[in-house]
């Protein structure tokens, strides 16, 4: 007890110094703390960052992929799967249309939308963003010379497909994404103050890319009873193209893991690797990431990601709040470019779930013809329990529990002739 008694009069003292050098040195002690955890992680600076262009492509629209500190290679569970991981398209469980908005740095913007939906083993998405910055520019006199905005518009087409999909395997998703890309800068003013027409345009620039994606999941150490697979792995190679204006894009491999060792909850980890496809030694150097997923209750979610770029660490905190059929994702991200006022590195996503095309209803009717083939089985009914699963394995030809049974019941059938047969020749 006298211990415990200590230990509160020191917090209190410590809370006390704490609070009254911050009233008398509040800007001295906010800074000191920034400098203090940018040296920290400033050893990791990198000398090669920033030699890329079209870095918008890396900036997330927001969703769960932003939540989850960008941990969501293997992840890939929702609309925020097109910036990541193209592969995703083919395994969604729903058809999804989202809308963005992202408050980034200062008065720095995203707006973003997406639309993907899936035909059995095909999927396809639909997707852009527009990262636009005001701009403008003063002569020496500080007087306004020249207004615009600097923006970066991205279009994306997504493919993908689930290659031997079954209920033990669950098979491998690829995919690909192709994007155009256009830097707008706008119109600048010459040595005499003049504004020059058209001179934004000459370093304006499109953009060709793409990206690949594989997405595949098994069991592992699961200690409960789901048909879903607990532990995925994901790659993806991201913004593969020519040079633009001899400068190279912003080129990306991620490696994810995804593992749910809980069914409310996935933790996540991502590696990145920059790329620069002109001069593979100037690439930046590695970066990583790690996030967590939790279901609270059915209409919501929470989520938190932790990343470590370029000696910038950055944390991510979301919620999703679902009100069928509407979807909301906020998240807010804090890193050493965060400003209280104005409020930014905050996204807010709006999502329509518009259903998963009588999936679920086929995946039920699967289930109750395989049930009772199963009771037309045990009752020995053998022709029954035949129709049951060949009608079963139509609808639903990669469930392989089926398939086993309709092996077991023909060999069966095959048996129970044999014995007719020799009934049939001693009489």
């Amino acid at each position: 007890m006298r211990n415990k008694t200590l230990f509160q009069v020191i917090l209190l003292t410590i809370l006390i110094l704490v609070r009254s050098n911050t009233e008398i040195h509040g800007q001295e002690f906010f800074s000191s703390a920034y400098e203090l955890v940018y040296n920290i992680f400033s050893l990791s600076s990198d000398p090669n960052e920033g030699m890329t262009v079209f870095l918008s492509t890396l900036i997330p629209m927001g969703g769960t992929a932003e939540s989850m500190g960008l941990a969501y290679t293997a992840v890939v569970n929702d609309s925020s799967f097109l910036e990541i991981n193209p592969s995703a398209s083919s395994i969604l469980k729903n058809t999804e249309f989202s809308l963005f908005h992202n408050n980034w740095i200062a008065d720095t913007r995203i707006e973003g939308i997406v639309f993907t939906q899936r035909f059995s083993s095909f999927g396809y998405a639909f997707g852009g963003k527009w990262l636009y910055i005001p701009f403008t520019e003063r002569n020496d006199f500080g007087e306004r010379a020249a207004t615009g905005y600097y923006s970066e518009v991205i279009g994306i087409a997504n493919i993908s497909y689930h290659f031997w999909p079954g209920y033990y395997f669950y098979g491998i998703a690829l995919g690909a994404n192709f994007k155009i890309a256009y830097r707008s800068i706008p119109d600048f003013t010459d040595e005499s103050g003049l504004l020059v027409k058209g001179s934004g345009l000459g370093q304006s620039a499109l953009a060709i890319m793409g990206d690949i994606g594989f997405l595949t999941k098994f069991n592992f150490l699961k200690p409960y009873s789901s048909r879903d697979k607990n532990f995925s792995l994901g790659f993806a190679v991201r913004n593969i193209g020519p040079p633009v204006l001899d400068e190279p894009l912003a080129t990306v491999a991620s490696l994810g893991l995804a593992y749910s060792f809980l069914r409310p909850l996935i933790i996540s980890a991502d590696l990145f690797q920059p790329i620069n496809l002109l001069d593979i030694t100037l690439s930046e150097k590695f970066y990583g990431g790690i996030g967590a997923s939790l279901q609270i209750a059915d209409f919501w979610k929470m989520q938190a990601g932790f990343l470590v770029k370029s000696g910038i660490p950055r944390i991510s905190v979301g919620a999703t709040v679902t009100i069928d059929p509407l979807i909301i994702n906020i998240n807010y991200t804090l890193d050493l470019t965060t400003l209280i006022t104005p409020l930014n590195r905050m996204s807010i996503e709006v999502k329509f779930n518009l259903g998963d095309s009588g999936r679920r209803a086929l995946s039920d009717q699967v289930d109750k013809l395989y049930i009772l083939g199963l009771e037309a089985y045990a009752s020995g009914n053998f022709e029954l329990a035949k129709k049951y699963w060949e009608e079963a394995l139509k609808l639903n030809p990669y469930f392989d529990p089926v398939r086993e049974s309709l092996a077991m019941v023909n060999a069966a059938i095959e048996v129970q002739k044999k014995v007719l047969e020799i009934q049939t020749l001693e009489e």
